[in-house]
């Protein structure tokens, strides 16, 4: 809500607010430029933000017309074969304000270079490579997702919007073999042994899976393109192009050819090209870690590169950000991983943050013992690093709420709890992760559920989101802040986060009772403070230590009214 507005509420009312939509004179108080002024003085901290993860085939259809490619026609399993969204969808949900409205300030996306063009049935039913972990070309961007243009736009929009633009990349692997996809060159992969996780060698020196040719991540023998792809530019047009920008490369950084590095070249133009912010890093500790250290390095130049390049175009001075998917990592862990018979520490090789698989499990417990659990250990054994929360992902078959009864719950925890939060596709209107007939992980990955926006239940269960969400994007506090509860009954807490001159406080209340209630915020707001509750958007003053609101919910967001 717009100060001017709280102000003359303020002096009016002093209790209930309208919201600024409500009336002509209120608009004209509520100018759109002071809002986006305000939202651009709030600092973005990785450590504290809202990240959306979606699906690029699943989350919206903008072009239908790159539907079907490299002649994808034959059958597949329950939710196996591409189903039309690109990334043209994901820009028309960005400038129809989709994500700003849920308060996330960073959108994943699962990789969208060019995948295996054929089909495969892994024992889970016929599939093709919808979900983008199926590199065939780095280089190039697969045409069912869009193109490169595509990409720039949606990259631009975000940045328009303050949301950050973080790429899901592979290097541990290439996509499996099919009859239109030959396996890589000896030198460049191993196709045995699969991996039994029972030690670091049985986790790394492996394939992930069978029929997932493994890259030879920790080899500096120097090794020839493959000639499939050297063939595949050749016909395209662009083989003197991507020789001769190797070749720069190459002698810029004095790297062996080694597969690698090749990758992490194709890997970081789009950074440089594009002004990619970050990467989400897959299958993490199934390559050797000094591959992820030479990654993080060479991505921070390519983007410091840009940022050179396109000062109007910068957001803020926030370098590079690297988030992996090391399976099975959890906040408790501190900052290694325990492979058995070695420990990791994959925040010194390059990562700012790790995806906690802790969360989903924590979840069953009180708010508090979450909250101040979280805000423990980041701000002591992960102190200067962060962790990404979810209680839902794409290859989790265990996620907390499956049969989503408890979306208002999930809203709470996940973007409550400290650290950054990653919403799923779908969390915010309880996409249903039970499809009949689905296989394995398929189904975790319907196709986003728009049409049932227009239903009363799913409309209040992604009001609820956005509300938290609007909150945690406006307030680093929540996310990056340290925890302390100020009441057991009703349950209240508070959140302070400091960055040089920037100071953000913030008091939140859970479970509250319906009708009349009173906070209780002695110690943290003195008497006299006038506050703000954006849940109820209600104007209060802090009297007798607490401050007091009447409305029929069970949660208070507030905020200093100035």
């Amino acid at each position: 809500m717009n100060r001017t507005l709280a102000f003359l509420c303020l002096v009016t009312l002093f209790g209930s607010c309208k919201p600024k939509s409500e009336t002509a004179e209120q608009a004209s108080l509520n100018p759109q430029p002071v809002a986006e002024t305000t939202e651009e003085k709030v600092p973005f901290h990785w450590e504290a933000a809202n990240v959306y993860f979606l699906l690029t085939d699943r989350f919206n259809n903008g072009n239908p017309e790159n539907d079907i490619n490299f002649d994808r026609v034959n059958e597949t399993g329950p939710l196996r074969g591409f189903m039309g969204g690109d990334l043209q969808g994901i820009t028309q949900k960005i400038e129809e304000g989709y994500f700003t409205d849920l308060g996330i300030n960073a959108i994943w996306f699962t990789p969208v270079v060019e995948q295996i063009h054929g089909d495969t049935d892994e024992g889970t039913g016929n599939t093709y490579a919808y979900h983008g972990y199926w590199a065939k070309d780095w280089t190039a961007l697969d045409p069912n997702f869009g193109t490169r243009k595509d990409l720039e736009n949606l990259v631009k929009k975000a940045h328009k919007r303050g949301i950050r633009i973080m790429m899901d990349v592979v290097i541990n692997h290439t996509g499996p073999v099919t009859e239109q996809d030959p396996v890589w060159p000896d030198e460049w992969v191993i196709t045995e042994p699969t991996c039994t996780f029972q030690s670091y060698e049985t986790t790394t020196a492996c394939t992930l899976v069978d029929n997932l040719p493994d890259i030879l991540t920790a080899k500096d023998t120097p090794v020839d393109l493959p000639d499939a792809l050297l063939a595949k530019w050749k016909e395209e047009g662009r083989l003197s192009m991507e020789l001769d920008e190797l070749q720069l490369f190459f002698d810029r950084t004095g790297y062996p050819r080694a597969p690698r590095f090749y990758i992490i070249k194709w890997l970081t133009d789009y950074v440089n090209e594009l002004g990619i912010d970050g990467f989400r890093v897959d299958t993490v500790k199934h390559a050797d870690e000094k591959a992820w250290a030479e990654l993080y390095k060479e991505a921070s130049y390519a983007f410091e590169t840009w940022k050179k390049k396109h000062p109007d175009q910068v957001l803020d001075d926030n370098p590079f950000y690297m988030v992996g998917e090391v399976y099975n990592y959890g906040v408790s862990g501190g900052r290694e991983f325990d492979f058995g018979d070695k420990k990791v520490d994959y925040f010194n090789h390059g990562f700012q943050s790790l995806i906690n698989f802790e969360l989903k499990s924590d979840a069953r417990k009180s708010y508090e013992q979450i909250f101040k659990k979280y805000s423990n250990l980041l701000h002591t054994k992960l102190e200067g690093v962060g962790v990404l929360n979810y209680l839902t992902s794409h290859d989790d078959g265990s996620p907390f709420d499956k049969d989503r009864t408890q979306p208002f719950h999930s809203a709470n925890v996940l973007l409550l709890t400290p650290g950054t939060s990653q919403v799923y596709y779908g969390d915010e209107t309880s996409r249903d992760l039970t499809i009949e007939g689905t296989e394995g992980d398929a189904t975790l990955r319907s196709f986003m559920n728009w049409e049932e926006l227009d239903s009363v239940s799913t409309r209040e269960v992604l009001t609820h989101w956005q509300k938290l969400g609007k909150f945690r994007s406006s307030h680093p506090a929540i996310g990056a802040g340290k925890h302390k509860r100020l009441a057991k009954k009703p349950y209240v807490f508070s959140r302070t986060f400091t960055d040089g001159e920037y100071r953000d406080k913030v008091v939140v209340g859970l479970d509250l009772p319906k009708g009349k209630k009173s906070l209780w915020v002695k110690g943290f707001f003195g008497d006299g403070t006038q506050l703000y509750d954006t849940y109820s958007e209600t104007l209060v003053e802090v009297k007798n230590g607490s401050v007091t609101l009447d409305n029929p919910y069970s949660v208070a967001l507030i905020e200093l009214a100035n």
